[in-house]
């Protein structure tokens, strides 16, 4: 309830500061999308296929509605926010970032800034864009598309910045620490869904569908809902995560992170269906630049996440991409390979979690002007998941999808 109240406070008082203020700046984009899917109805309508859009997405359908604002309050204050409006599985409008940034004016060698309320960790390379999208592809990796699922900082985050021509170096350092609540859930959907390939961000105090695991029927898992609600506050305890940045000569970019929720496996709030998860990771990222024109990005995700007492729900998750993207002109191309695995480490043996996977994602995007932009993308994936033999399905199949898609920037 505190970390709800206070989240709260701080969209309204976003909302506040950019209605009165004469100095906001506003970004947008809209983008459309006719999509070729298959068969395999999509987790978002509780079935079991891992991306965003099936045969019943066959139509031009608003894929991405993003307004992204942020306003001056004084020398070294500044509110953000990301207003996002979505049409699956429901037509929905919500909030994925706010927050106020302090980011001070100093002399000093060494730079520094804070940010308090909700925003995203910055584990990412592949999705610098506006609204945290991706440059590159239209469906992120199931790294990142898990993380725009069911991770987000609602708390305060710290940076420190040594940059490089203060030093007069090659190298930028930064190191990053937050804390944060709300996050308790994070781990539903790996154990029980696996991870997916999509670019559909959650918003705050939105609830995301999976498939009617037949787990989910039996005495030990009564309290669980057959929906997770990722940023919900359970146990009450605090979660923090801790990174570090380092950028040589803009070339290379590397990040690792370490991300902890300190979750209480053994708490559920019975009136939600939402439990505490112990969930933790390694995320390390890396950019690399061969020319002005052509970079490889790679990323690699490992942890655990735990749920219930004597760890009813005790399972390990990794997950890696290598995106090679090369731009020519007002023409950007762009490859990606991803692999995921969630490992079923518990003796329930009422509810398997082992799922795996693989997928290649190729996409081509067309500068038609500065505002407006044509793509098309091509995507297949093949996943195992143990789960789905319970309710009479494959436990493997494969999937494909096909994507124009028409984006304007304003």
């Amino acid at each position: 309830m505190i970390t709800n109240n206070f989240f709260k406070a701080t969209l309204l008082s976003c909302a506040v500061l950019f209605c009165c203020a004469s100095n906001a700046q506003v970004k947008g984009l809209l983008q459309i999308r006719a999509v070729q899917g298959d068969n395999v109805l999509s987790w978002q309508e509780g079935g079991i296929g891992l991306y965003r859009h099936d045969t019943q997405s066959d139509e031009l359908t608003l894929s991405q509605g993003i307004l992204d604002f942020s306003v001056d309050l004084a020398s070294s204050w500044s509110a953000h926010g990301v207003l996002n409006a979505n049409q699956d599985p429901d037509v929905g409008l919500g909030f994925t970032q706010a927050y106020v940034k302090y980011q001070p004016l100093s002399n000093s060698d060494y730079k520094w800034h804070v940010r308090v309320g909700g925003f995203y960790p910055l584990m990412s390379l592949e999705s610098p864009d506006i609204g945290w999208t991706s440059p590159y592809n239209y469906t992120n990796s199931a790294i990142n598309s898990w993380i725009g699922e069911e991770v987000r900082t609602v708390g305060a985050e710290v940076t420190i910045k040594r940059p490089a021509k203060r030093f007069n170096s090659a190298h930028s350092f930064s190191v990053v620490g937050a804390t944060f609540k709300g996050n308790d859930p994070a781990g539903t959907l790996l154990s029980w869904r696996g991870f997916a390939l999509h670019d559909r961000q959650t918003t705050f105090n939105e609830s995301i569908k999976f498939a009617p695991i037949a787990a989910l029927n039996e005495y030990e898992l009564r309290w669980q809902a057959n929906q997770v609600l990722p940023f919900e506050e359970v146990d009450g305890r605090f979660g923090y995560y801790a990174g570090v940045h380092w950028d040589y000569l803009k070339q290379s970019q590397f990040r690792v992170y370490y991300y902890d929720n300190n979750g209480d496996p053994t708490k559920v709030n019975i009136s939600s269906g939402q439990y505490a998860w112990d969930t933790r990771f390694v995320s390390a990222a890396w950019l690399y630049k061969f020319s002005k024109k052509t970079r490889l990005i790679a990323q690699i995700l490992n942890g655990k996440t735990a749920m219930g007492g004597n760890l009813l729900i005790n399972n390990a998750f990794y997950s890696h991409y290598v995106m090679l993207s090369h731009k020519e002109n007002k023409h950007r191309v762009s490859l990606r390979y991803d692999y995921f695995k969630v490992t079923d480490n518990d003796t329930t043996a009422f509810d398997p979690n082992a799922s795996y996977g693989e997928g290649l994602t190729a996409t081509w995007r067309y500068d038609l002007s500065k505002k407006i932009q044509l793509g098309i993308e091509a995507s297949a994936l093949k996943s195992f998941a143990a789960n789905r033999a319970a309710i009479n399905f494959n436990e493997r199949i494969s999937q494909q999808q096909v994507m124009l898609n028409a984006q304007w920037r304003f």
